[in-house]
């Protein structure tokens, strides 16, 4: 059995908590980001309740830990899937730290998978198509087929 890392915004987290549940379904193991755990427990998917570090900078340690416990988790599993949707206008968005996970895992060797296409407008489109991810065109019933190609 797979094990299946997801990475996204925050912003997606209660998207993560779905597929998470149609991953499971499809008989995978599945890696969360901590918050997306705690949001689901909590039901608030509220991501300023948790970005505490935008009123605090004293709390940007916090940030610091989910990202470095996140590229652990991305270092267990055996696929990174990236989720992205629109944010703040920008279509298919991957941000600054979801740009980070995929290194972590391209270093590692680890298949990248993204749900969606990629951000055209992106400032980082270059890093994003070097990291030879597999696009799954919003269709993750395509994971299997992928992953075996």
């Amino acid at each position: 059995m797979k094990t299946i890392t997801i990475c996204s915004s925050a912003h997606f987290y209660r998207q993560v908590v779905d597929t998470e549940e149609q991953l499971i379904d499809m008989g995978y193991s599945v890696i969360i980001p901590s918050n997306a755990k705690v949001m689901k427990e909590s039901g608030d998917f509220d991501v300023t309740h948790y970005q505490t570090w935008f009123q605090d900078a004293n709390d940007y340690h916090k940030k610091t830990k989910l990202m470095s416990d996140h590229f652990d988790e991305i270092a267990r599993g055996d696929v990174t899937l990236i989720l992205n949707y629109e944010k703040r206008g920008i279509a298919n968005y991957i941000g600054g730290n979801v740009l980070m996970e995929m290194a972590v895992a391209f270093y590692l060797k680890k298949p990248i998978v993204v749900l969606n296409d990629l951000p055209k407008d992106s400032a980082y489109l270059e890093e994003l198509m070097g990291v030879n991810p597999i696009i799954l065109n919003g269709d993750i019933s395509l994971l299997p087929a992928k992953l075996k190609s």
